[in-house]
C-alpha cells in the first residue's frame, strides 16, 4: 500500500513525538542522545498540535504514521501563545538543573525556559513557519513534497503569503530538499540557517 497524506487526528501524538526523536539528530536517530525521550517532541511537535492542529499534516503507510509537516500561520502570535499556554507547565515539570549542565537534555530544558524568538525581519517577510520530518521508509518517494504541498495549500487558504523554516547546517540532505522546493537562505547562524519561500 502506498503511503497517504492526511490531516492530523487526535491519537497521532505519540507517533509524531517518536518521529521527532527518530529524526532529531540532523535527520538521524537521536534516541541515544537524550535521557528524556519526550523533550524534543515537547518543543518541536506538541505546541503545534495543541495550538495549530489544522496545520498539521501526516504521512501514513501500512505500518503507521511515518512523517509529518507542522506549521503555523503567524509565527509571532504562536510564540506569544506558547509563552501563555504551552511553556509554563513544561517549565514547572522541568526546572533548571533537572539534568547535568551542558548535557543534551539540559540544552533542551534551557530552550523551554528561554525559547528563541524569531528575528523581526524574518517574520515581517515570512510570517508563517513549519517543521517537517519523515522516517527513512517514507523518504525518497515524493512524500515530503506532498506533505509540504498540502501544508502550503492550507497556509494559502489562511491568507499566508510566505513561510520560513530553520535547519541545521549538518543536515545537508534536508537543505538540498528545501532548495529543490524553492527555499532560499535568509539568515545564517553558527550551526543553522533560516530558509524561506513565497507561496
Amino acid at each position: 500500500m502506498a503511503a497517504r497524506i492526511r490531516a492530523f487526528r487526535p491519537g497521532d501524538e505519540r507517533a509524531l513525538y517518536e518521529i521527532c526523536l527518530l529524526t532529531g539528530a540532523s535527520g538521524a536517530d537521536a534516541t541515544g542522545m537524550y535521557r528524556d525521550p519526550n523533550l524534543l517532541g515537547e518543543i518541536y511537535v506538541g505546541p503545534y498540535l495543541r495550538l495549530a492542529p489544522s496545520l498539521a499534516i501526516v504521512g501514513e503507510d501500512e505500518t503507521g504514521v511515518a512523517g509529518y509537516a507542522l506549521g503555523v500561520a503567524d509565527t509571532r502570535a504562536f510564540e506569544k501563545a506558547c509563552e501563555r499556554d504551552w511553556w509554563p507547565p513544561l517549565r514547572a515539570r522541568h526546572p533548571h538543573g533537572s539534568f547535568p549542565p551542558g548535557s543534551p537534555d539540559d540544552r533542551l530544558i534551557r530552550m523551554i525556559h528561554n525559547p528563541p524568538e524569531t528575528s523581526e525581519d524574518v517574520v515581517e517577510r515570512y510570517p508563517a513557519h513549519l517543521h517537517i520530518d519523515l522516517l527513512p521508509r517514507l523518504q525518497g518517494g515524493g512524500y515530503g513534497r506532498r506533505l509540504l504541498e498540502s501544508l502550503f495549500d492550507a497556509l494559502l487558504a489562511a491568507g499566508v503569503p510566505s513561510v520560513h523554516l530553520g535547519v541545521g547546517l549538518a543536515n545537508e540532505r534536508a537543505i538540498a530538499f528545501y532548495e529543490h522546493l524553492g527555499f532560499t537562505v535568509v539568515h545564517r547562524y553558527t550551526g543553522s540557517q533560516i530558509m524561506a519561500r513565497h507561496l
